[in-house]
Parts: C-alpha cells; structure tokens; sequence
C-alpha cells in the first residue's frame, strides 16, 4: 500500500507548520506506523529538531531534508511512498516558493495551521488559492483541513477568528493546538510532548486528537493504525 501524504503548509510565517508536522508524525509513528517527514524548507527546522534526539531515543519517525528538490519535490516523494505508510510533508513559508504547490500535487491531505487572530487568517488566503488550483488541475481528490494552532479560547482574538471562519473558504479542523510551553520544550528534547509525560497531558490529548482526525480523514481505521498499515 503506497504511503498516504499529508502537506502542511500555509505561505505566512510562524504558524507553527514543524511544530504541527513533528508532532503529529511522531504522534502517528508511536501508534506503529512508518511515518516520515519530508523537511522541504531551507531553514530544516525539523530535520534539527529529530537531530536532538539521544541516540538511544531517536524521533519516533524518520525526518530527511528535500528543500534541494523545490517545484519537483512531488518527484522524490514518490521515491519513497512504497517504503512508509504516511508521509508528513513540512512546507517553506515563503509566498513565491514552488514547494507547496509542488507537494500538493502528490497529497491526500493539506493541513493548514494558522494562529486564531483575524489578521493570521486574512494572511492565509494565498495557501486557499494554491489549494483551490491544486484541486482544479492536478489533484481533485485532495482534502484540506484548517488548524487552529497556538490557541487560547478564552482570548477575544481567538473567538472573532472562529467566527469569520466560513469566510474562509477550507473546513476546519475540530482538533486543535493550545497555546503551551511544553510544545517548545519537546523540541530540544528531539521528542515529540509526550515524553515529557503527566505535565504535558494536555498538549498529549491535543496532539493525539489531531493524530485521530486526521487518520480518520484518510481512511485509515484505529485498528490498522496500531497494526502498522495504512489500508484501513
């Protein structure tokens, strides 16, 4: 069964696309699963983050660098979908990057991850036309999901930016990321939140919602994610 591919990616910076891509790969991986990120953006943020990592703990998934690749990426991802049940791809944030557009032509899912504030959301228009044009030409069956990352509920910004989101134009997703330093700490530890255990059990539940949602969305059945094959 050829690895199903998951593209997150939102042309604005600091939306938290790594911390949404290690996460839900590690999260995926450890429920046993052969995942592997793709880190396709110049800075290998997730490439350093798996690197962390003690030798005798390594990242749960496999991380490789293909930001050499850029407008052909969707080329060297089809190199490895016959060797990994789920590929999470980590997309650039540069606006004239060809690398979203590119992945996105190979993907079943574009996860969007967006800070809930009004003006983040307005910023992320160009990634819906991208995903629109994909979806027109080249993928039509692509899925596409938007992620409320860095989230507070009780924060006024947080509610206007839930309220405008049929404006959008890309479903929302039902899970969603808080707003937690334990996020940050798992990076340094080259792990994903959970081995930071019960200090972390919110950041756990939240990651392991997202891992459920989007399995879900792509077919694959809790059963066969815990057996280790993507055919649900």
């Amino acid at each position: 069964m050829s690895a199903l591919i998951v593209v997150v990616a939102n042309q604005k910076g600091g939306s938290g696309k790594t911390t949404v891509s290690m996460q839900l790969a590690g999260t995926i991986a450890q429920r046993g699963l052969r995942v592997l990120v793709a880190d396709t953006d110049p800075q290998a943020t997730a490439t350093r983050w798996a690197a962390s990592a003690p030798d005798d703990a390594p990242f749960p998934a496999a991380v490789i660098g293909l930001s050499a690749a850029e407008g052909k990426v969707h080329r060297e991802l089809r190199r490895h979908v016959d060797n990994y049940d789920l590929i999470v791809v980590d997309c650039p944030p540069a606006v004239d990057s060809t690398i979203p557009q590119s992945a996105l032509v190979v993907g079943d899912l574009a996860l969007v991850p967006v800070i809930p504030s009004p003006a983040d959301l307005w910023a992320t228009v160009g990634i819906r036309r991208v995903i629109d044009n994909i979806r027109a030409g080249a993928n039509e069956t692509l899925n596409s999901r938007l992620l409320l990352n860095q989230c507070d509920p009780h924060r006024t910004l947080a509610r206007e930016a839930v309220e405008i989101l049929p404006e959008f134009g890309i479903e929302l997703a039902s899970s969603r990321l808080g707003h937690r330093e334990v996020y940050r700490q798992s990076v340094a530890l080259g792990a994903t939140v959970h081995v930071l255990g019960s200090r972390a059990a919110q950041a756990i539940a939240e990651v392991e919602a997202l891992a459920d949602e989007v399995l879900e969305i792509l077919g694959v059945s809790m059963t066969a994610a815990r057996g280790g094959t993507a055919n649900g």
